[in-house]
């Protein structure tokens, strides 16, 4: 939404039958990112728990006038996707013991790679809308921001940046329960061209953990968008454009 995060508190539940050392580990973790994204953890709670948890309550600031929202997509906006899709589906292999050290790599690096360069390069430019693409996955979210903005979205599926390994995989039927959940959810608003590949559609709809960011950015500071964005430690694109109010809140041809 634009805003920077200022203070971070650890949330951690923990079973007892793991070492110590492990929560000092994850602890380490999400301090060095926290530093990374220009916060300062203050404090925490600890809990025992049947399995390990960690998260961080966040507070930052942004200014009223300048609140980022999801709901303010223009007729004519260009739509930019800042980490490829497949974390789900990659994720759901390496439980399996199915991925590759390529893809589990690669996941791990999209996980853990703060979406604050495109935040301050999206500021910059400024941009209309924005939403992160997580656990409703890209489908979802940008159904959030269609229905929001009362227009519709059209995804061009031959743009969208996948991770890999990703496509292989879901070809295989290796989607994570969620994708099915969205899918049934959303299904009824979503317009799928018949040409386009099961496996893609289901990595669309797949759930992300620490996705990126989808941008709805006016025409005229496109180029500057992706221009800016050749910062980035992780694949970007152009995948759709937003158009006037259809039969389906999302298009995807």
């Amino acid at each position: 939404m634009g805003g920077d995060p200022k203070l971070a508190m650890n949330i951690i539940g923990f079973p007892n039958c793991l070492s110590p050392e492990v929560m000092a580990e994850i602890l380490k973790g999400g301090n060095d990112k926290v530093l990374e994204a220009g916060a300062l953890i203050v404090g925490g709670h600890t809990v025992e728990d049947d399995e390990p948890k960690y998260g961080l309550a966040v507070t930052g600031f942004v200014h009223p006038d300048n609140v980022i929202i999801n709901s303010n997509a223009k007729i004519g906006d260009y739509l930019v996707l800042t980490k490829p899709l497949g974390v789900g589906i990659i994720n759901t292999a390496i439980k399996a013991d199915m991925a590759s050290k390529e893809a589990y790599n690669e996941a791990i690096n999209i996980m853990s790679t703060l979406n604050k360069k495109a935040k301050d390069v999206m500021v910059k430019v400024g941009i209309n809308s924005c939403t992160d693409v997580t656990g409703f996955g890209l489908l979802g979210h940008g159904l959030e921001m269609a229905k929001g903005s009362d227009v519709s979205i059209e995804f061009y599926s031959n743009r969208i940046p996948i991770i890999n390994e990703a496509s292989e995989l879901a070809k295989m039927g290796i989607i994570p329960a969620g994708a099915y959940s969205n899918k049934s959810f959303i299904g009824n608003d979503v317009r799928i061209s018949n040409s386009i590949e099961e496996s893609l559609q289901d990595i669309m709809f797949d759930p992300q953990t620490s996705g990126g960011l989808l941008i709805s950015v006016d025409k005229s500071k496109v180029d500057l968008l992706m221009k800016e964005l050749k910062i980035l430690d992780t694949e970007y694109g152009i995948i759709g454009r937003v158009v006037e109010k259809k039969e389906h809140y999302i298009i995807v041809e």
